[in-house]
């Protein structure tokens, strides 16, 4: 079989196949081809990713990338080179008013795939700066369940799901009610939620108990208020009951979302987040978060599994978005991967609070192979 590329020699980190060993990875006809050893094909494009992590294209879960169309949004395709990130879900930048211009300006124009949750808020997410902070959910006139209704049906090779955002920033005084909307437009469409908490009210509990298998719950891993621990710093039961359920946790790390004290509680719970995202926009761009690599090195310093941390950012993200030729490298998928390294050193990490971690080793993005192509060196 002719191949048009070939990564030769990577460690593969696949956790779809369970596989962690040195290999080659060859891709023809923008997809997957062949996973061995020594693979050869006349005229192929042969990267040496020796000493390189391979993984299957990274997910970020939770992006905001309608640049130029809201004031949190940041560009696609120079942060997918620094994450290696091949796919950009971005969680509710657009809704039903504005769509057509993300979709047309900023989507059909990537070479990073862009895959949107639609907002139940008419606007999106449309005053969101360092000057101006106005919550969407405010204003109950603007939830637009016909309208999104409308833009779904014309959208369905795109829209992932329904966007909605709860709490005393971005609800407010309309409390859970925007939930109550993007709940049945959920349903009408079919699609899955992804819900955003932030401070009460309502409290977190509130929110998870109105989560449905496949829903999706971001900034899981909030610092207090709202915290998903009690003061206990035991994991509340309603978080339990809501992943034995089916609702699905992002950490959504951002601006205010991802605190070291959470997340240490947590996981000395056994509580390990299913996706982990990052949540990048303006005003997290160049701190806390900066990337999806530095985002998924602060489970490394938690103690994560290398394979859990890729798999959370792969093929549980795919699953995530009902899309199983994603996240992974098996022949016949889509053709993205992601070349990282594993470096040693000593590496400050920070949190939303300002609390600095030290770790003794972090990744970092190398390249990026989209729709097999060598897109990034």
């Amino acid at each position: 079989m002719a191949f048009d590329l070939i990564l030769r020699n990577g460690r593969i980190i696949d956790p779809s196949q369970n596989l962690d060993r040195v290999a080659d990875v060859a891709f023809a006809g923008g997809k997957v081809a062949a996973v061995g050893q020594r693979l050869e094909s006349e005229g192929a494009d042969v990267r040496d990713v020796s000493g390189l992590l391979v993984t299957p294209g990274l997910i970020d879960l939770h992006t905001h990338v309608y640049w130029g169309g809201t004031s949190l949004g940041i560009d696609a395709e120079d942060f997918a080179r620094r994450s290696a990130v091949t796919t950009c879900v971005d969680t509710g930048s657009a809704g039903p008013g504005n769509f057509a211009g993300f979709r047309k300006h900023v989507i059909e124009r990537s070479a990073v795939r862009i895959l949107p949750y639609l907002h139940v808020s008419f606007a999106g997410i449309y005053a969101f700066s360092k000057r101006v902070m106005v919550g969407e959910g405010h204003d109950i006139r603007l939830l637009a369940a016909r309208d999104c209704i409308e833009v779904v049906e014309a959208n369905r090779d795109l829209i992932v799901g329904i966007k909605v955002r709860i709490g005393r920033v971005a609800s407010g005084t309309a409390g859970i009610v925007p939930l109550d909307v993007a709940e049945q437009v959920a349903d009408e469409t079919g699609l899955p939620m992804m819900v955003h908490i932030d401070e009460p009210p309502p409290s977190y509990e509130e929110v998870v108990a109105r989560l449905r298998p496949g829903d999706v719950l971001t900034h899981c891993f909030r610092p207090f208020p709202n915290a998903p621990t009690d003061g206990k710093r035991k994991v509340k039961p309603a978080v339990l009951a809501a992943r034995q359920r089916g609702v699905i946790f992002d950490v959504g790390h951002g601006k205010g979302s991802f605190g070291w004290k959470t997340a240490r509680a947590m996981l000395a719970e056994g509580f390990t987040p299913d996706t982990i995202s990052s949540d990048i926009h303006t005003l997290c761009i160049d701190g806390p978060v900066y990337d999806q690599v530095t985002t998924l090195s602060k489970f490394l310093a938690l103690g994560m599994r290398l394979r859990d941390v890729i798999a959370a950012s792969t093929v549980n993200a795919a699953q995530t978005l009902n899309r199983p030729d994603f996240g992974t490298l098996k022949p016949g998928s889509v053709g993205d991967a992601s070349i990282l390294s594993l470096e040693e050193g000593e590496f400050s990490l920070e949190d939303v609070v300002g609390e600095l971690v030290t770790t003794g080793e972090r990744l970092f993005a190398k390249g990026v192979v989209i729709g097999g192509r060598w897109w990034h060196p």
